[in-house]
């Protein structure tokens, strides 16, 4: 028998098991929204009030996911209800509203296990978050050893934490350390180590996974779950107990360590679980659904799902792609420049499928650049992400050259040669002599103006900046750059090839620095500048990560090289005069690079050291650029804080002032995944909303009075504290 509802599809066998596949039309993966949260409740009375059904499986009819978890957009619309509600119902019955709405999943899922009939989630391909604890709601789980499998709990990634039961199910399971690392680092596990940590019944292939399932139903059939078994024990043992304490002394101070108190959605979920192992199933979800709440209504929350996941969502579906421009198909591509940062471009090209002209001065330039790409697969081969076939694939789609020759069937043109104004003019222009005429070129320069760059292509309405940060193949990032006469094929022709090789892309306007380099170099500007105050290099290094920075200035310098910030500098120094840089930075970095030859990582010395066999270490001859060492307990912590931070998102603001930014979105998106700007504020310009433009001017006019005028706030920000406005309405 088969019936179909709008999302499931419910049928029963000649056996008595009935399958529920969930297939939600129109949409590539299944996602939890009421409809479907409505009809699985229907579901589920079915097989309840039917006798001869025995049991149901649960299964997926996309091809590679069982499901990505709920809607984020349903859950921000909650908080939107919410906040309509309190205007004309008041905020107590506001409250009480949105909180049982809040915990609608938890408790239809608690009506699944608790319904006396065994549920089996078979599950193949991606399952995540709500889907995730769906499948612990059932009462056994198989996954596919299919290597697109991936099950986990990521919600803490943009501000939440597991609402629909995940904090209590997998903390019964799982050995509570084993939990809480899980949940609170939200990485998706594969089937194998899922299976290790209990949270998992067994592996099978895909085409087995419904007989595996039956079978169970039809051998064993418990429909009671282990914590809701009399004599059940915790897999760590009691809270209160000699084992437990091990546990959570640790745990408290490592959640203070790991976020600085910035996420409170992590404190949260810890205390779900500390206070939920307490209590009997009922009251621990109660317990967690208070925290979910109280979580989900909070600022973090709000700016961390509208930057991390809807405005990701929504730029890299295209939303600044020009909309009238056709979708563009990217074959093969020309690489120039075959070091780091070019490497890293044909990496990225060659794992998307497309074919790569890998071209340097020399063919052995050109092979050792094809060689850097060979170490990131082997790499993957090693760590079970890549199969050796797919290495050696990878492998044939990069050419490495000396023959520009080759560019004569290319669909796109990348240049990444060296940061040099002459350098890049040569190699424009030997290129476009043998590239087809009506292919875009690309520049990746980090700094140099794209308009100015074009002048050496004769045809300027296809020259185009596509900027990748290092390295390319972590880094999430790409910086579409449009010159003054770029055109929509070329920025249309961008927009795909960095979709197409799984980059997120932004999208902003020509100018020496563009965006994000722009925010990255005031960032490290005040690390130089409190280091020359006195301010102890540690104190410095510590108070950006305090702040939510993933490093410090000082790190950072020498992770992008001192050499390379000293010659944007000059470069800069040289274009706009002396005035566009700060002369004790210069003499800090003149001092660094020409005195004391210490370029940063790469060269073994910056403003770290880094012995061979020892943890990188501040080196002690920082003091040479200290007039006078500050006592730290005179120094105000929250100060540095808001230094580090304030001044990225004033230059953030003043890119939006000037068009270099034209969407909030993108500045957020890009300021997150670019340079690790504090993810907790949902981005610079979401943490200038969320404190309030009136306050934030407040705030820089206050450090302009004790730091300097370079915190002063720009015309834009007066005018929307002015009018009481914020970029996002």
């Amino acid at each position: 028998m088969t019936s179909t509802l709008s999302d499931f599809t419910f049928t029963t066998d000649s056996d008595g098991v009935a399958t529920l596949t969930w297939d939600a039309p129109g949409k590539s993966m299944n996602v939890f929204t009421d409809l479907t949260m409505g009809e699985l409740g229907h579901a589920i009375d079915r097989i309840v009030a039917d006798p001869s059904i025995k049991g149901c499986i649960i299964v997926s009819g996309k091809a590679d996911s069982f499901s990505g978890g709920a809607d984020i957009r349903m859950l921000a619309g909650l908080v939107d209800r919410s906040k309509e509600n309190e205007k004309t119902l008041g905020a107590d019955e506001a409250n009480r509203i949105f909180f049982e709405e809040s915990r609608k999943l938890s408790q239809l899922f608690r009506k699944l296990e608790t319904c006396g009939k065994p549920f089996v989630a078979a599950i193949n391909g991606i399952c995540l978050g709500g889907a995730f604890e769906l499948a612990l709601a059932c009462h056994y789980r198989v996954v596919s050893d299919n290597a697109k499998t991936r099950l986990g709990l990521p919600e803490i990634k943009i501000g939440i934490f597991p609402g629909a039961g995940g904090t209590q199910r997998v903390a019964r399971l799982a050995h509570t350390a084993d939990a809480l690392i899980f949940m609170m680092k939200g990485e998706a596990l594969k089937p194998n180590a899922a299976l290790k940590l209990n949270l998992v019944h067994a592996v099978a292939p895909k085409e087995e996974l419904v007989a595996r399932a039956k079978e169970w139903i039809l051998s064993v059939g418990n429909a009671i779950q282990p914590w809701d078994a009399e004599g059940f024990k915790l897999p760590s043992g009691p809270v209160y107990s000699k084992a437990g304490m091990m546990v959570w002394s640790p745990a408290s101070a490592l959640l203070r360590k790991d976020t600085n108190d910035n996420y409170p959605a992590a404190k949260a979920l810890l205390q779900s679980v500390y206070e939920g192992l307490q209590l009997p199933m009922d009251a621990a979800l109660r317990v967690e659904s208070r925290y979910f709440a109280h979580i989900l209504k909070g600022q973090v929350a709000h700016a961390m799902i509208r930057t991390l996941f809807v405005s990701m969502q929504a730029l890299n579906k295209g939303a600044r792609r020009p909309p009238n421009e056709p979708a563009t198909t990217i074959k093969r591509i020309g690489v120039i420049g075959a070091g780091f940062m070019g490497s890293g471009i044909a990496t990225v090209a060659a794992l998307a499928g497309i074919e790569v002209v890998l071209i340097d001065r020399d063919q052995s330039s050109a092979d050792r650049g094809k060689a850097n790409a060979n170490k990131v697969m082997t790499n993957n081969v090693a760590k079970g992400r890549a199969t050796e076939s797919e290495r050696e694939a990878f492998l044939a789609r990069i050419t490495p050259t000396e023959d520009f020759g080759l560019l004569k069937n290319v669909d796109l043109v990348v240049e990444a040669v060296f940061e040099d104004p002459s350098v890049k003019a040569e190699t424009i222009q030997k290129a476009e002599a043998a590239m087809p005429s009506s292919v875009v070129f690309a520049s990746n320069t980090s700094t140099l103006p794209i308009s100015e760059l074009a002048h050496h292509f004769s045809r300027p309405v296809d020259f185009i900046g596509i900027h990748f940060f290092s390295p390319v193949d972590r880094m999430q990032l790409v910086e579409i750059i449009v010159g003054k006469q770029t055109g929509s094929k070329a920025l249309a022709m961008a927009f795909d090839f960095v979709r197409k090789i799984g980059k997120t892309p932004i999208v902003v306007n020509d100018a020496r620095g563009f965006f994000a380099n722009r925010c990255v170099l005031n960032y490290l500007l005040e690390g130089h500048l409190m280091l020359q105050e006195g301010v102890p290099p540690a104190m410095i290094e510590n108070a950006a990560r305090m702040a939510g920075m993933p490093v410090g200035p000082l790190a950072l310098s020498d992770e992008i090289a001192i050499d390379l910030i000293y010659k944007i500098l000059k470069a800069t120094k040289a274009a706009l005069g002396p005035h566009a840089v700060n002369q004790v930075q210069e003499s800090i970095l003149n001092s660094m690079v020409e005195n004391h030859h210490r370029l940063g990582r790469k060269s073994g010395g910056g403003f770290y050291d880094y012995p061979k066999d020892a943890p990188k270490r501040l080196w002690t001859g920082l003091t040479e650029f200290q007039s006078k060492q500050l006592d730290p307990e005179t120094i105000s912590v929250s100060d540095l804080k808001h230094r580090l931070l304030v001044t990225q998102a004033l230059e953030a603001a003043r890119s939006i002032e000037e068009g270099i930014v034209t969407d909030p979105r993108e500045a957020d998106v890009g300021a997150i995944l670019g340079f690790g700007f504090a993810p907790y504020t949902g981005g610079p310009i979401s943490m200038i909303d969320g404190i309030g433009p009136n306050r934030f001017v407040a705030l820089c006019e206050a450090l302009a009075n004790q730091y300097g005028d370079r915190f002063l706030p720009n015309a834009l920000l007066k005018k929307m504290a002015a009018a009481g406005e914020q970029f996002y309405s």
